[in-house]
């Protein structure tokens, strides 16, 4: 590929609602401007961005991918990203590369969850947008629904750009509202001609529509003028307006067509280079703009983990020039990194790079320290740049090796997954001594196992999730150990007597002497302690850890010779038991404090179904327009999977947060039910 300035270099990310046709629309984009000499499909597994064998097999993106392409003297990179909730961490951690967002919409479904979602992102970072209505030749495909759907949800400052000629099977071209020109396809060629007879009225309608839009998203004082004054705005003098409003974020226009067809591509292409602003025209990041002489500064928006290859991260220069065979600085780590090659990327195929300038994108293989969100920098000019926070997984499974001995394998595995994907998180739970898995949803998990076993050989089980109940006593008791062995020769002598009191929630553990008389030598008092821990640690009823007592040492007895440390560690240890054995232990659960945020319409349905699982809400807090938060505790055993609940309930446009409260008592019917589970394990 060859070398293109700042300014020829337009960075679009593709998003959208999963089915969209996002990747079918850049295959068509890179067939059409000649970067692939074939039209890949996602039912055969053939496209240049759907190219890992989860994708192929399942038909759906689940990581993102780059596709640059060549076209009229520009340089595109196209970025295509998930659409599904479960992989937006690559999305997110995409915005940042991108001058531009193409939102892909369904003529079928309309405008659906993850659009609104993505949408709300991209606005906050500022960047310019725009739509294409896919799927036009679909059956029940509609362009004037999807129209108003986007208008309804992102306002009137989405207008359209075309009119579709023909509907559903019948669909063959489009009407340009500016030019006032038919394109029409026909066997793969493109024709230019007339505006339909059919079509002139609904034409007129909606290029008045356009007109307005743009002249009241521009800041041409001369051009509203002009129109406040009734004189007649030809299309063709908006076109610099359109472009200036679309490039600073004020209009998002509209364009349709037919990924699979062709059409509708040739127009997006004129929209990506002549709209969509250049790296050059993009606002400053911590005061570097888009200078190729400028110190490097190079933002790390994916980290690709090959088992063969090592690390590949692609990263898009922020300013100066990214040269092969330097050192380099990670900024982010404190680290200094040595660069042999540059790639450029298209899907999953390579090609050497002499240099990246400043506003391209490039990869680089075999960096020891650096993943997503990383910073590289000349080391005489560091500088930080800004990384998106991830959303928090929070779906857990507990998982072991299929086979024994394979620990260390899915321990390496493991970790260099989660370099890779920054909304997973592996946890060791010390005290379920389980290794749990979090993960955005279980599409995500599933596809996160499926790279464990294809990329580093390990098969995974998914285990029963344990929580990490404790046990405590729920009144007082008093109950003595007596160890005694004479069986001729050194024994073994001690007994200890104890009282055992319940404490308040969260307390932890008392230990209290009050031996009199030397009823137990001074040296054997912290034996017991020693010994009544352990049998604390073991659990008495269940296995849990037992907390929140206090146990009093009060009387005891001892022999001259045949008592030692460990007679009384094993002394204390039955003593706590006997107490257990003559009082009533209960099991306390973790209670998780829950901020749920939802649209007001869905308040009812969260508060119903946080009630149902024995969940107590706090309170409920307005929050912008539309939406509310709500406060709650729940079990954490009622809410393992509300991450999929929560999506179900409110068709995904809720999200919640999760933090430890406390410990709580266990209902009795169900404490006996979780007994007898860990008992059927044993």
């Amino acid at each position: 590929m060859k070398r293109y300035p700042t300014d020829h270099v337009r960075n679009i990310l593709i998003v959208g609602h999963g089915g969209a046709g996002k990747t079918s629309l850049v295959e068509a984009v890179c067939h059409a401007t000649g970067a692939t000499n074939r039209l890949g499909r996602v039912e055969d597994g053939t496209t240049v961005t759907d190219f890992e064998p989860e994708e192929t097999r399942k038909h759906i993106s689940v990581s993102l991918a780059v596709a640059p392409v060549e076209h009229d003297g520009f340089k595109v990179n196209l970025l295509d990203a998930p659409g599904y909730a479960d992989f937006i961490g690559d999305v997110r951690s995409a915005l940042p590369a991108a001058d531009g967002v193409l939102f892909v919409v369904s003529g079928v479904e309309g405008v659906e969850t993850q659009t609104e979602v993505v949408w709300t992102m991209a606005e906050e970072m500022g960047l310019p947008r725009a739509f294409f209505i896919n799927k036009l030749d679909r059956d029940r495909a509609s362009f004037s629904r999807s129209l108003d759907a986007i208008q309804a949800a992102f306002g009137k400052a989405c207008p359209p750009l075309y009119l579709p000629i023909g509907e559903e099977q019948d669909f063959r071209g489009l009407v340009g509202l500016l030019s006032g020109r038919a394109f029409t396809h026909d066997g793969g060629k493109r024709t230019e001609g007339d505006v339909p007879d059919d079509l002139t009225d609904a034409a007129a309608s909606l290029r008045e529509q356009l007109i307005e839009a743009v002249i009241q998203e521009s800041e041409d004082e001369e051009l509203m003028d002009r129109y406040l004054g009734g004189e007649e705005i030809a299309p063709t003098d908006l076109i610099g307006d359109l472009e200036q409003a679309v490039a600073a974020g004020r209009l998002f226009p509209v364009l349709a067509g037919a990924a699979i067809k062709n059409i509708g591509v040739a127009e997006l292409l004129e929209v990506c280079t002549q709209a969509f602003p250049s790296p050059a025209e993009r606002p400053e990041v911590e005061g570097r703009r888009a200078d190729p002489d400028g110190p490097l500064a190079a933002y790390v928006f994916k980290t690709i983990a090959d088992p063969y290859v090592g690390r590949m991260n692609l990263f898009r220069v922020v300013s100066g020039t990214f040269r092969p065979d330097t050192t380099v600085f990670n900024a982010t780590k404190r680290k200094d990194e040595r660069v042999g090659h540059l790639l450029t990327v298209r899907g999953k195929a390579q090609e050497a790079a002499d240099q990246v300038v400043a506003g391209d994108i490039g990869a680089v293989a075999k960096l020891a320290d650096t993943s997503t969100g990383d910073t590289l920098t000349s080391k005489d000019a560091p500088v930080v740049l800004p990384s998106p926070v991830m959303p928090d997984p929070l779906l857990p499974i507990a998982i072991a090796p299929k086979s024994r001995g394979d620990e260390e394998k899915l321990s390496s595995g493991l970790a260099r997954t989660e370099a890779e994907d920054l909304t997973l998180r592996v946890e060791r739970n010390a005290e379920t001594h389980q290794t749990v898995l979090w993960g955005m949803g279980e599409n995500h998990i599933e596809i996160t196992l499926e790279r464990l076993k294809r990329k580093y050989g390990v098969e995974v089980t998914q285990v029963p999730l344990l929580l990490p109940y404790k046990e405590t006593f729920k009144a007082p008791v008093k109950a003595m150990g007596r160890h005694v062995k004479q069986s001729g020769g050194h024994g073994q002598y001690a007994i200890c007597n104890i009282q055992v009191d319940p404490l308040p929630r969260g307390s932890g553990f008392e230990y209290a002497d009050k031996i009199y008389g030397g009823a137990v030598p001074h040296q054997f008092i912290p034996s017991v302690e020693k010994g009544v821990r352990k049998a604390m640690e073991d659990g008495l009823a269940a296995g849990f850890p037992v907390v929140d007592i206090r146990v009093t040492l009060y009387d005891g007895k001892f022999h001259s010779v045949d008592s030692s440390d460990m007679a009384f560690q094993i002394a204390g240890n039955m003593a706590l038991k006997e107490a257990a054995a003559t009082s009533e232990i209960t099991l306390l659960e973790p209670v998780l404090e829950l901020e749920v945020l939802v649209p007001d319409e869905f308040v009812g349905d969260i508060l119903g179904d946080l009630s149902s699982r024995r969940g107590r809400v706090v309170g409920t807090d307005p929050v912008g327009t539309g939406k509310t938060l709500v406060r709650a505790t729940a079990p954490e055993a009622e809410v393992v999977r509300y991450a999929i609940d929560l999506r179900s309930m409110t068709r995904g446009k809720g999200s919640f947060a999760r933090r430890f409260s406390h410990y709580e008592e266990l209902p009795s019917h169900m404490a006996a039910k979780v007994i007898e589970e860990v008992n059927a394990r044993k």
